[in-house]
């Protein structure tokens, strides 16, 4: 078999930290191992991903990597940083940390294109960015090329920086060195499965996405069952997150996009009763926020607790 172009990891590793990029790590591609995709095809029989019927799709393509891109040699995985640097303060409406700032798929593909970029100037080879709308299994690429290993929440944790991080890939024809596999395991401390306001973390490193706070906030589009308490959360949750002991050790992003504006700091309950389609669609353009529509984000406002009350 004849090798493909190649280029040297330590270079592509100063260019992604200088796009901002907080860390890199690369794998072989490969098909994915049997017992992961058993895994994987199991979660989805039991309907732990809800309503999230793009999951089911395109099996062939997440077992394989190299069905997305032919002649792939290589999947670079890198990991973006976007803890706050700003909070809401006082928050009685708490928005999970990666809605804060622009969106991070328009962020992470922006960034990633320009790393393909460069990748290809080197070399010549072929490249394909993958945002997590691409059907490629991110946490499994990532613990393989070394950044880190999966919590019991089933969220990567970046070992001494934690889980605040946006995952994308570079899938690549170029032949790059692999990094040695992240071989840590999540502790036993069982601190995000007790702190979980709805019973989603399952043990296994798994979630119930049907019951997940996160999931009936910003993917599911009917009516909120009677038994769902969200607290002050409107849209999305963190609270596994919050507990983490590896979260302990984030620092705020570098990153200028993942930066909130005063507007969104600002926002009170009384303003989003009263947004319109117009405002909304000003307000949110560029942020993840849009994805739960302005009728899901008032329907999750009508569901919150009262001010003050229940703020977990």
């Amino acid at each position: 078999m004849s090798s493909g172009p190649s280029i040297c990891k330590d270079d592509l590793i100063d260019e992604a930290r200088r796009l901002g990029i907080t860390d890199i790590g690369i794998a072989a591609a490969e098909p994915v191992d049997p017992e992961t995709m058993s895994r994987y095809s199991q979660w989805i029989a039991e309907g732990c991903h809800g309503t999230m019927s793009y999951l089911e799709r395109y099996p062939d393509l997440r077992a394989d990597p190299r069905l997305i891109l032919p002649e792939a040699r290589s999947i670079i995985t890198a990991a973006f940083n976007y803890y706050p640097a700003q909070f809401r303060q006082p928050d009685n409406l708490r928005f999970a940390y990666y809605a804060y700032g622009r969106d991070y798929h328009e962020v992470v593909r922006e960034r990633l294109s320009r790393l393909a970029d460069y990748v290809t100037q080197l070399t010549g080879a072929a490249t394909r960015v993958c945002v997590d709308t691409a059907p490629v299994l991110e946490r499994y690429w990532a613990i393989k090329s070394g950044l880190g290993f999966k919590g019991l929440n089933s969220l990567l944790i970046l070992p001494s920086r934690g889980s605040y991080f946006f995952l994308g890939e570079i899938l690549t024809t170029a032949e790059i060195t692999p990094t040695e596999p992240c071989n840590r395991r999540c502790g036993d401390c069982g601190a995000c499965q007790r702190a979980c306001p709805a019973g989603a973390i399952r043990g296994d490193g798994t979630i119930d996405a049907s019951r997940c706070l996160s999931y009936l906030t910003i993917e599911y589009r009917g009516e909120l069952p009677d038994s769902v308490d969200l607290g002050n959360r409107i849209y999305g949750c963190d609270t596994c997150q919050r507990v983490c002991p590896h979260n302990r050790k984030s620092r705020p992003t570098e990153i200028e996009d993942f930066t909130p504006s005063p507007e969104f700091l600002a926002l009170d309950r009384d303003e989003i009763a009263n947004l319109t389609p117009e405002r909304f669609n000003a307000l949110f353009r560029h942020s993840a926020i849009k994805r739960t529509k302005l009728s899901g984000l008032l329907r999750n406002l009508n569901r919150l607790s009262p001010d003050n009350q229940n703020l977990t």
